[in-house]
């Protein structure tokens, strides 16, 4: 990966709804060798896909808590069917495991504190091996998801 490259990926995360030719000009290359590298960029799977990022809020999705998990065990079996059980979760639209404690964070998204009580107690409480579960409610994104820097 050279200069170009990650020139492609920095303009490539400000918007990536934007042309081969405009991202060719901004990355003062032809059109031919820009589309090649990005090619090669989707191909080598360091471009994994193109997403639109969503207003939770003006969707209804406005409530969102981050959700500490602790396991009772952590054997390979049981971390496999808590992850592929998690994964069923539509709200849960992130999830990290993690070294030491807690086993999990996940972020959740739900439409208000009503339903989220319902999702808690009859999806996440229910999943595999779950020992302790700690809800946070999230007051304000300081930081939102944004390009990595490369």
């Amino acid at each position: 990966m050279d200069d170009i490259d990650r020139e492609i990926l920095a303009q490539l995360q400000k918007d990536g709804r934007q042309t081969i030719t405009e991202l060719a000009e901004r990355v003062r290359v032809s059109v031919s060798r820009c589309q090649r590298r990005l090619r090669e960029l989707e191909r080598t799977g360091v471009i994994r896909g193109y997403h639109a990022a969503l207003n939770g809020a003006a969707v209804g999705l406005g409530f969102e808590v981050m959700v500490f998990i602790h396991l009772r065990q952590g054997d390979r079996d049981h971390l496999t069917a808590f992850d592929e059980a998690l994964t069923a979760i539509p709200q849960v639209i992130q999830a990290e495991r993690l070294f030491g404690a807690p086993d999990y964070l996940l972020r959740v998204v739900t439409e208000d504190l009503e339903t989220y009580q319902r999702l808690f107690e009859e999806k996440l409480a229910t999943l595999p091996s779950v020992d302790r579960l700690m809800s946070t409610l999230v007051m304000k994104r300081v930081v939102a998801a944004r390009p990595m820097p490369v």
